[in-house]
């Protein structure tokens, strides 16, 4: 493999991101994070920096609107990713015209983690979330520029300690009604936020990853909605009542419902409903499967992250 790339994160201190810091500088890669000046006087975020400067992180002031920064520090490294959030998705354009300048950069993992974009069959306000994505994707093949995408599919933290509902504590109590979109028994993948960020850096060096999709789908994360309930349901001893709503239902849910929760109820929709995680094959034209790639890596099953709840 040689000399291990030096990696760029940007967005590194956000809920995936920290995850790739991480992965990053364990791994052995010279990691420099892009951190906001207003990030590093943040207090809430002094633990997470600290840790990293113990994990040897070069911390770089900075941000996205900053171009000749940007360039600059793109200049001291070989690959760029991206885990900036859900509002600075469209402005990823900014790191695709500082990559293009510095000419250096050999793979770029744009913040893409979630469904495969390009094979979704949503509503909005998730259609159009998806759409910035893959416009996003469509620029960097349109510019050149190396690049791996990677669909994550579900993070297990956003779904497994609540299983998507409505305001509910983590884990819902055994009194709680379950509500489950659709018939429940369209697969989904759910991932460890931990090893997302592994797989990622991972990819980084693989040149099987070049220009393809790296799709995580350990065999032992694919269940259905109903699959996962029967798995809690029998770590607990206890049946939950449960409720299933129908598409028309949640779709008119999705209509309705106020603007903070409209995306994650659309969301839903693609992947419990139109079962968007699983209604296609990876075609090696397009992509790879992390957990083939990678058998080495002990990632963590549904079942593991559902026993720290019990």
């Amino acid at each position: 493999m040689g000399e291990k790339s030096k990696i760029l994160i940007i967005g590194g201190t956000g809920y995936i991101g920290k995850h790739i810091v991480e992965a990053s500088a364990k791994a052995g890669h010279p990691t420099f994070a892009l951190v906001r000046e207003s990030t590093i006087s943040n207090p809430a975020k002094t633990k997470l920096l600290d840790n990293f400067k113990t994990l040897g992180v070069n911390l770089i002031p900075g941000d996205l609107y900053d171009h000749e920064n940007l360039v600059e520090v793109m200049k001291q490294v070989n690959v760029v990713i991206s885990a900036v959030g859900s509002l600075q998705i469209a402005d990823q354009v900014n790191i695709i015209a500082a990559i293009k300048e510095a000419g250096n950069v050999k793979r770029f993992i744009p913040s893409d983690f979630g469904n495969d974009v390009d094979r979704v069959n949503a509503v909005d306000p998730a259609k159009s979330f998806f759409a910035t994505k893959a416009q996003i994707r469509r620029t960097i093949e349109a510019e050149g520029i190396p690049y791996t995408y990677v669909s994550t599919n579900c993070f297990a933290g956003y779904f497994l300690p609540t299983f998507a509902q409505p305001g509910a504590a983590a884990p819902p109590p055994p009194n709680h009604k379950l509500i489950i979109f659709g018939h429940g028994n369209i697969k989904a993948i759910f991932n460890n936020e931990e090893d997302i960020g592994t797989y990622t850096v991972k990819a980084v060096d693989d040149q099987r990853t070049l220009n393809k999709v790296l799709y995580l789908r350990p065999p032992k994360n694919i269940y259905s909605f109903n699959e996962v309930v029967a798995l809690w349901e029998k770590k607990i001893g206890k049946t939950l009542e449960k409720s299933y709503v129908s598409e028309d239902k949640l779709l008119k849910d999705i209509e309705e419902a106020p603007l903070q929760i409209k995306l994650g109820l659309a969301i839903s929709h693609s992947v419990f409903v139109k079962g968007d995680h699983t209604n296609f094959e990876i075609e090696p034209s397009f992509g790879v499967e992390a957990s083939e790639l990678y058998p080495d890596v002990k990632y963590t099953t549904v079942e593991e992250y559902l026993d720290k709840f019990v």
